[in-house]
């Protein structure tokens, strides 16, 4: 008598449930045009109305507005862009497919990877977009090879750092109504930097705040690669910064996604 053969199940590994929750991440993105849609377009709008309205009664040192306000705009657009995330992570959370993952055994890291990933890739596409707009109303950057790539690994950075706090706050949030409100902080805190203004002359008061915040420390190594200057200590102080925020939302997410799943 012949034996039956018995299929056997093969566990997913990690690197496979990472893989495929980056690949539903994006899927995600492609298919929520709205969100996309503003995400690419408010950045634009609101350096075509910075350089146009404001950009002739804005004194910047000597520099051409439209190259000092570039910075600080791709930063408004991470910033939108990672909103996004905490709204889908929290439209999961509250969701049935969580249980079907947990089912499946994949894990929290693999889940919040797809999600900060997928929100990485979307951001850079933006960043993209945001330069070559910028490029045709006049931004003219002095930068070489080795400055753009320095530039593009600290944005990198933070990006990820700014879609792991994110996917955090989705955790946090009761609702993706709630976890909306992230967009609110993300859209205030470059403006006391100095994305838009030199920080000498905001008020006294601000000054402080504005120098020693981390989206000054990004906006201005960003600022000085891609015009040439030299980049002092800010370089060191965005990495810093964003370090520690992604080891700081990796932590707590960790921990968060273990509690509210079990």
């Amino acid at each position: 008598m012949s034996e039956l053969a018995i299929p056997t199940v093969r566990p997913s590994s990690p690197g496979t449930d990472m893989r495929t929750m980056i690949a539903r991440g994006v899927r995600i993105s492609s298919r929520n045009l709205d969100a996309m849609i503003t995400a690419l377009m408010l950045p634009i709008i609101l350096m075509l109305l910075f350089v146009y309205l404001f950009g002739g009664a804005l004194q910047t040192d000597g520099v051409q507005y439209v190259n000092y306000v570039v910075p600080g705009v791709i930063l408004l657009c991470a910033g939108f862009g990672s909103a996004t995330t905490a709204v889908t992570v929290s439209l999961d959370m509250k969701g049935g497919i969580i249980d079907r993952f947990r089912s499946m055994d994949v894990g929290g890291t693999a889940f919040l990877t797809g999600h900060v990933i997928a929100s990485t890739v979307r951001n850079l596409v933006s960043t993209a977009l945001v330069i070559g707009v910028a490029f045709a109303i006049g931004f003219r950057p002095h930068a070489s090879a080795a400055d753009w790539l320095a530039a593009m690994a600290i944005l990198t950075l933070f990006i990820l750092a700014l879609s792991w706090f994110a996917a955090t706050v989705g955790l946090i949030a009761g609702s993706p109504e709630a976890a909306s409100g992230f967009t609110f902080l993300v859209m205030f805190l470059p403006y006391p930097s100095s994305a838009f203004v030199p920080i000498h002359t905001m008020p006294s008061w601000l000054q402080g705040f504005a120098e020693n915040q981390p989206c000054t420390a990004v906006i201005e190594s960003l600022r000085a690669l891609l015009s040439g200057h030299a980049v002092g200590s800010y370089p060191v102080r965005a990495v810093f910064w964003c370090g520690g925020i992604l080891v700081l939302s990796m932590a707590v997410s960790a921990i968060l996604f273990q509690r509210k799943t079990r």
